[in-house]
């Protein structure tokens, strides 16, 4: 009896619109609170909601026409999509804190940690042949994008707050001869600290206290509860391992620019967020202004001439 019910049970459930639409109430509570509380969050929280609808659309759609073309060339446009998009996010909504030539170094931090372990993992670690198997490759590539993303923000955040505080003890090691590398390393190994914490949190609760989403996809998609612990395993380790690359590069680089060459401060090379798009806001509008004026003066000389003759 018990045996018939449970084959009688959906493997997987076919989810529609109706389904997200059901989803996304389960956001009320969110609203509700940032009512309740005056978070000011509302506005966040919808449009948070509408980012995540259209992109992962957007996202199932291209990525159905890359899944069923097999092509290299179509991995290898999505991979660069993942981490131009990856770093545009990091350097113009997620960090707080930027620093000139930021864009460059987040670029080259993220395609050289999260590009090479999502190789080295799906080919090795996870047995595919070729490692570009694009069901197994942009998943992995995905996700170690969104860590890396956290780790470059935390670490680089930490390493530019602590800049500023800390300025007159990185100025009596430079003082004392030291190099902005050795000044820097008690900021850095800090930065990395707080950028790895959160992985290694996460792999120690992980399969004890909470099921994490790439175990329970694999679940829901049908594959034995022994394979996808398997595979949580590997993806946590290459998390763990391209979060470290990225944020150890970044923090490098980063001091790199904030101390120059001649082992000086360059404290205005830091920018707040605010500040950063508030000097964008008065560049456009200055654009603008300009542009307007310089039509209305061609609009006045083209009336002027058509006076004159």
């Amino acid at each position: 009896m018990l045996t018939s019910v449970i084959d009688e049970v959906p493997k997987s459930a076919h989810l529609t619109w109706t389904h997200v639409g059901i989803g996304l109430l389960f956001l009320l509570l969110d609203a509700s609170l940032s009512v309740f509380f005056q978070l000011g969050l509302s506005a966040s929280i919808i449009t948070a909601a509408l980012r995540c609808i259209v992109q992962l659309s957007v996202m199932g759609l291209v990525l159905q026409k890359v899944f069923e073309s097999d092509n290299p060339w179509a991995v290898a446009g999505i991979t660069c999509l993942l981490i131009l998009l990856g770093t545009t996010e990091t350097v113009f909504n997620k960090s707080k804190r930027r620093f000139s030539h930021m864009f460059p170094i987040v670029l080259l931090s993220m395609t050289s940690s999260a590009i090479p372990v999502s190789i080295l993992g799906t080919r090795f670690a996870m047995g595919y042949d070729p490692f570009w198997a694009p069901a197994a490759y942009i998943p992995v590539l995905g996700m170690l994008c969104g860590n890396t993303i956290s780790a470059i923000v935390v670490s680089t955040t930490s390493v530019l707050r602590d800049v500023k505080d800390n300025r007159d003890k990185v100025e009596m090691y430079l003082a004392f001869g030291g190099s902005r590398m050795e000044a820097c390393k008690p900021i850095v190994t800090e930065a990395l600290r707080l950028a790895l914490t959160p992985t290694l949190n996460q792999m120690s609760v992980i399969g004890l206290i909470s099921i994490p989403g790439m175990m329970t996809g694999a679940i829901l998609g049908g594959s034995s509860v022994e394979q996808a612990a398997k595979l949580q395993m590997v993806i946590m380790f290459l998390i763990s391992a391209a979060t470290a690359l990225a944020a150890i590069m970044a923090t490098a680089l980063a001091c790199t620019i904030v101390i120059d060459n001649e082992q000086r401060i360059r404290e205005e090379r830091i920018t707040d967020s605010r500040v950063a798009l508030g000097i964008l806001r008065d560049r456009i509008s200055g654009a603008v202004a300009g542009g307007l004026k310089r039509l209305r003066l061609k609009r006045g000389a083209d009336q002027s001439d058509r006076v004159l003759g």
